[in-house]
């Protein structure tokens, strides 16, 4: 049980809120989620299904020059993917109407004023925390004023920046937050839902916690940089004397190798150094899912990081670990050479193909098995052969013996040099005595390796991938430099391989292990005449 669970289950204990559990996910519209997203997710929806509650989806629509409807869309896209569903949806363009009435309650009590003050001169008048700001000459208009002005600003009368409404907390608080916080700025601009009703559009600060408020939102449970705007999300809900959801605040995920800020997310995207919003390197969640992790890792990734109260940086590995452990349930086994070289089984008859039964996917047995093609010639990783080699190397040498996998025991009697010395085939005989599953085939050899029939393969392309980052705090740079300064220039090598026919069929986003070589998932890109593979993680850390 986590800090805010203990809360919950307190607040249930003692009837508050008639004892019931309201959450919500609240993203604003102006970019696509990340990992640190879908933890705030898993855990929003999963504290409201464990303790028989709801949870909305809220979109913080309050900015319209960043906002897009494409952003709505593939944020319900990876709610869903991820395995939630939302009691209700809605959006904080819903309730501009209530705001603007709030709004106008707060200026009639002389809880609020309109101000003329540029930008650059309030952010002055406020000061700095450990000396008083100074108060806006503005501040002590007549509510007659500036309920006029506030009308004035509604109906379009004064151009963007002119005047913004702020509440009338004090200039005192060392909360930089409390000091006459913004309640309202003036853009002319057109909104995604609202088109052209609206110019001047809520602050969030002034738009969440009276959101949540209409909501019937129990628990407000946020990032921990909302902490210090906790005072304020109280102060609007008491000063209206409405609802008042109690704001919990955690840690957000920090991940190494990985940039988390939306602006930067973009700017990856914009000046192409990504392929796009759902790049495999990015920590989206549509990247994670073209990558070709599954929902089920990424909720077990949230779950063992657990919720914090400090933040803290988790190793990426853990991420890719938690991959691991899923598709070893769940992908299908496939025999893929991606550095090939040939081998020639000298004594297997020319024109046999002998079918191999192999299994699917040996952690279920339910996956059953399919049929692989054995033939005389054979691609295999070059990797797996070495002329001069050591003690250590126990795959295929000059002499030695290997097994292929679901095959037979075969031993190396010479191998083809090109004019470069490069070696083009590997030569070997194979003892048909010792075909998996026979009695003969317990002979031990040291090793086993996988191959690809040459008569019954497909070339098929593979993206290998890296972490886009080439170091572990990629927003930590010197003078002079930016993040990008620390993009991995090989994040990404493409190559074609050589895969089993049987793959020929495979769904976008379907899940294998290339056995020996790791976890991969079938891209968007594939046709019909080219299928394209992600590499997801490697078998090992």
């Amino acid at each position: 049980m986590n800090f805010i669970e203990e809360i919950i289950e307190k607040d249930i204990a003692n009837g508050k809120n008639d004892s019931k559990v309201h959450t919500r996910f609240p993203p604003e519209p102006n970019g696509y989620l990340h990992i640190g997203h879908a933890k705030s997710i898993c855990l929003n929806f999963g504290i409201a299904k464990k303790y028989g509650g709801l949870c909305n989806l809220r979109f913080d629509d309050t900015n319209p020059v960043k906002e897009d409807v494409e952003y709505v869309d593939s944020i319900k896209e990876d709610i869903n993917w991820l395995g939630f569903q939302w009691a209700e949806e809605h959006y904080a363009s819903d309730y501009f109407d209530q705001l603007y009435e709030w709004a106008e309650r707060l200026i009639t009590e002389g809880l609020a004023y309109v101000d003329d003050q540029s930008q650059e001169e309030i952010s002055k008048g406020r000061g700095v925390p450990t000396q008083p700001g100074t108060e806006s000459p503005f501040r002590n208009r007549s509510v007659e004023e500036n309920l006029d002005l506030f009308r004035r600003m509604k109906n379009g009368e004064f151009p963007d920046g002119s005047k913004v409404l702020r509440a009338k907390t004090g200039m005192t608080s060392p909360n930089m937050h409390m000091r006459d916080p913004i309640m309202y700025r003036i853009l002319h601009s057109e909104h995604h839902r609202t088109g052209n009703k609206w110019c001047i559009y809520p602050m969030y600060d002034y738009a969440h916690g009276q959101s949540d408020s209409i909501e019937g939102i129990t628990h407000s449970i946020c990032t921990l940089e909302f902490e210090v705007h906790r005072p304020l999300y109280d102060w609007f809900c008491e000063a209206l004397r409405i609802h008042h959801p109690q704001q919990i605040e955690f840690a957000r995920l920090n991940l190494s190798y990985t940039i988390m800020s939306k602006r930067k997310l973009l700017q990856l995207v914009k000046d192409h150094y990504v392929m796009g919003w759902d790049d495999p390197r990015m920590p989206t969640i549509c990247g994670l899912r073209r990558r070709g992790y599954t929902p089920q890792s990424v909720r077990n990734f949230a779950e063992t990081v657990g919720i914090a109260k400090r933040d803290n940086v988790i190793d990426v590995s853990l991420l890719e670990f938690c991959a691991r452990e899923d598709l070893n349930k769940v992908a299908t086994r496939t025999m893929a050479v991606l550095d090939p070289v040939k081998l020639v089984i000298d004594n297997f008859p020319d024109d046999k193909v002998e079918m191999l039964n192999a299994v699917n996917n040996p952690e279920n047995p339910e996956a059953g098995t399919r049929e692989v093609p054995f033939t005389k010639e054979l691609w295999i990783e070059r990797a797996d052969f070495r002329e001069n080699a050591d003690k250590k190397f126990y795959r295929l040498t000059p002499g030695g013996e290997v097994r292929l996998k679901y095959a037979y025991i075969v031993k190396c009697v010479s191998v083809d040099k090109d004019e470069n010395g490069e070696i083009t085939a590997i030569h070997v005989t194979y003892d048909p005595e010792t075909k998996s599953g026979m009695p003969a085939s317990n002979r031990k050899v040291k090793a086993t390796i996988h191959w690809v029939s040459v008569n019954y393969a497909n070339i098929a392309e593979v993206r290998l991938f890296d972490r886009l980052f080439a170091v572990p705090a990629p927003d930590e740079v010197e003078e002079g430099k930016t993040f990008l300064d620390n993009l991995n220039p090989n994040s990404l090598t493409v190559q074609q391989a050589y895969i089993e026919k049987s793959l020929t069929l495979a769904n976008v986003e379907k899940h294998y292990q290339f056995e020996r070589l790791g976890y991969f998932c079938v891209d968007k890109d594939s046709t019909a005449e080219k299928l394209v593979f992600n590499k997801t993680v490697s078998l090992k850390q």
